[in-house]
């Protein structure tokens, strides 16, 4: 087996394949697994970073905590220089979050004194400044992320957040202290880490240069945790050291294109509206008509059948408030029920000729990728920061674009469709 240089785990699909495009720009030839793999896996590059996705975002925490230690213990066993837990660039905002309990395992199961946490991504508006996690400038409790109706963001105070979920105690470096070398940095840490067995690093993360000092200050620690702003630069530090080529598969393929839509997201919600404001076919589900069975999965795959689109929009994304009436009938009930629709459109569609299958959200994404069945997906070239289109290993037809809700520009819909068809290149 090739050695493993990177070994990161994810929380959610589409954070996964997030994490995996920065190590592809890095020039790191990237492989990304739906779970932990099963099989001996021969890769065609000497050196790769490896990230196994899961779905432990929404776990519950014991869950969580077993199926994370037993991938970072297969990434170990397979010799992964460096770890790195991968979370959302907005946080896990919910005090019953997974975030702090899955560090904290990894910090006492392998004896690491402390670990960094650090889930800005600048490119995407999201800043991690005194601490606080701010987007586009704005206090994410501030935000639209306040009404969200599964991780309503209560505060912005990565120290409060982590409090609330970890057992121990952190420390932040701040813009100022930032300044200081690199010896007075850590000078700092480790008096602070004296009366400490474990313990958090938040250092802020204001600009893209900043992931640079961060890296070279922690990426020597076998273990790091954050969202994918320092994917790209811890990619560059490991590929200095070893010889690894990018992969260099097309993004292009033959056949239709589906855009599958979960998310609820100020972004997605956007994304949509400029979709069909375009033109292009489209139908919104509505989840109290599968609820009721007025409406059924067929029905709506015969709809689809219908249309004869090269390319077809379906969603089930709406606003807060209508999200929370739909979810006075069961909120797990609601989302399995469109998770479940979503994955068997995408399924059917792929067995009728959709060779390009695009989903937003991430509940919906990990649901679609487990109904499809790959386990393996070489991860090629960006639609936009932390989007790429993945090949699954066992089909190298299919193009598959994962995209996390807040993620994307607004035509991300239009670009993806143009980006992987045959004829755009």
């Amino acid at each position: 087996m090739s050695k493993i240089i990177i070994g990161c785990v994810g929380d959610d699909f589409s954070g996964s394949s997030d994490a995996a495009s920065f190590f592809v720009k890095a020039g790191i030839s990237t492989y990304l697994f739906n779970g932990i793999p099963k099989e001996k896996i021969k890769f065609k590059d000497d050196y790769v970073a490896i990230v196994i996705a899961l779905k432990t975002r929404s776990d519950d925490k014991n869950s969580a905590i077993k199926d994370s230690l037993e991938a970072f213990k297969w990434l170990k066993d397979n010799g992964a220089k460096m770890l790195f837990s991968k979370y959302c660039s907005t946080f896990d905002s919910t005090k019953e979050g997974n975030i702090g309990p899955v560090i904290d395992a990894v910090l006492e199961e392998y004896d690491f004194k402390y670990t960094i946490l650090c889930p800005a991504l600048p490119v995407n508006g999201r800043i991690v400044k005194n601490g606080h996690l701010l987007l586009n400038g704005v206090p994410l409790h501030e935000t639209h992320m306040k009404d969200h109706p599964l991780t309503p963001m209560w505060s912005s105070d990565l120290s409060k957040l982590i409090e609330t979920q970890g057992k121990y105690k952190s420390i932040k470096i701040d813009c100022e202290t930032m300044k200081k070398s690199k010896e007075e940095i850590m000078e700092i840490i480790n008096q602070f880490g004296k009366d400490h067995e474990h313990f958090y690093v938040i250092p802020d993360y204001v600009e893209d240069e900043d992931g640079k000092k961060i890296v070279d200050l922690f990426g020597q620690l076998p273990f790091l945790t954050g969202g994918s702003g320092l994917m790209y630069d811890i990619g560059i530090r490991y590929k200095s050291n070893y010889e690894s080529t990018k992969n260099t598969y097309s993004p292009n393929t033959h056949g239709k294109a589906i855009i599958l839509a979960g998310s609820c997201s100020k972004a997605t919600l956007e994304q949509i509206e400029d979709y069909i404001e375009k033109g292009y076919e489209s139908y919104k589900i509505n989840p109290l008509d599968i609820y009721n069975k007025k409406q059924t999965k067929e029905d709506i795959w015969n709809l689809i059948k219908s249309k004869d689109s090269n390319n077809i929009l379906i969603y089930s994304s709406d606003n807060a408030e209508n999200v929370r009436d739909a979810q006075k009938y069961g909120a797990e009930n609601i989302s399995n029920l469109l998770e479940e629709t979503a994955a068997y459109i995408a399924k059917s569609a792929i067995n009728s000729g959709y060779n390009r299958i695009i989903v937003a959200g991430g509940e919906t994404s990990g649901a679609v990728t487990k109904t499809l069945g790959y386990t393996g997906y070489i991860v090629g070239d960006s639609i936009a920061p932390g989007v790429p289109v993945m090949i699954p290993v066992s089909d190298i037809n299919i193009r598959l674009v994962l995209k996390s809700g807040n993620f994307g520009q607004k035509d991300f819909f239009h670009r993806a469709v143009e980006f992987t068809k045959e004829e755009s290149r």
